[in-house]
């Protein structure tokens, strides 16, 4: 797309939050950027005419290209093949001492807040994310989604009803992430698997454990989840004996949670992110999709 001159200033300042909404909102990385980018395009092409609220503006028009973006991969979401899943973001760059990333800090940025985001219809998902993660108050979330401020508070709880019992599952809203925790967890899964040590895998995942593997069709990927903890060891020992002689891996920070990039032949062949409860493995998110890989590399230095 065309970029027009924006002013740097407003860019930094709202950029975090515009991309927050964007992103969770669509799931895409590369969706979330461009829309972010219309908007400050919109507010420059806007400059003559006094806008009151800056803030409410970028909101608004992100809120909106989201909806409309949405409105558009409709069509494509029903013919999907297999899981649908979020692309991977890489969150190794945001650091708890920087206030202007606060909004991709909080859980709700894990891949299994933004599946659960899915079983909301688009308004509702807009009304929820900007309450529920933004916190703002209904007012400004009126403003924001052209719907009155009773309208909105009915819509929020409404969504707040629908997705309540598995927001509490996945643990939204409990205490923050345990990083070294969880990375210490899977690291042993991965040492487990490669040892072929089936006692410790037994014990690091979940009985009721699911894989969800999205390939969209492009490439070979369970096209259904696979349920328990047997089903999925022998899932991932079957793909282990298929890798290239110099199948490598990293681990990183992605959605705010460990993850791991899987990567051979100087390129990445999937990503994975985890769920973890009760100290053990819950559910396995595996992204092999190229179309959804194809930027991750410009942010992710493989060693």
């Amino acid at each position: 797309m065309d970029h027009e001159p924006i002013d740097e200033q407003l860019y930094q300042a709202y950029k975090p939050m515009l991309f927050a909404i964007a992103y969770r909102m669509l799931g895409s990385v590369m969706d979330a950027e461009d829309i972010v980018q219309e908007a400050f395009i919109a507010l420059h092409k806007a400059a003559l005419a006094p806008i009151d609220n800056i803030k409410a503006y970028l909101c608004k028009i992100v809120t909106n290209r989201s909806i409309d973006r949405l409105r558009q991969l409709s069509r494509q979401r029903k013919v999907y093949v297999g899981p649908w899943l979020p692309e991977p973001l890489l969150t190794n760059e945001f650091t708890e001492s920087d206030p202007s990333q606060a909004f991709m800090r909080k859980e709700s940025i894990s891949t299994a807040f933004l599946l659960l985001l899915q079983q909301l219809s688009w308004v509702e998902r807009a009304v929820f994310i900007l309450r529920e993660v933004l916190e703002y108050e209904y007012e400004d979330i009126a403003e924001i989604v052209g719907k009155s401020s009773t309208n909105c508070r009915q819509i929020y709880h409404r969504a707040k009803r629908s997705i309540g019992k598995d927001e509490e599952a996945i643990g939204f809203g409990h205490k923050q992430v345990d990083q070294p925790a969880n990375l210490g967890l899977v690291e042993q899964f991965v040492h487990a698997l490669i040892s072929s040590d089936m006692s410790r895998l037994l014990k690091l995942i979940a009985t009721d454990a699911t894989l969800y593997s999205d390939g969209g069709g492009k490439v070979t990927a369970a096209v259904r989840p696979i349920l328990g903890v047997e089903r999925i060891i022998s899932f991932f020992t079957g793909i282990l004996k298929k890798q290239p002689p110099d199948f490598a891996f990293k681990f990183c920070s992605l959605n705010g949670q460990t993850g791991m990039v899987v990567y051979g032949d100087g390129r990445i062949y999937s990503i994975f992110t985890f769920q973890i409860k009760a100290d053990q493995l819950s559910d396995f998110y595996l992204m092999v999709n190229p179309d959804k890989l194809i930027s991750f590399p410009l942010q992710f230095e493989l060693m």
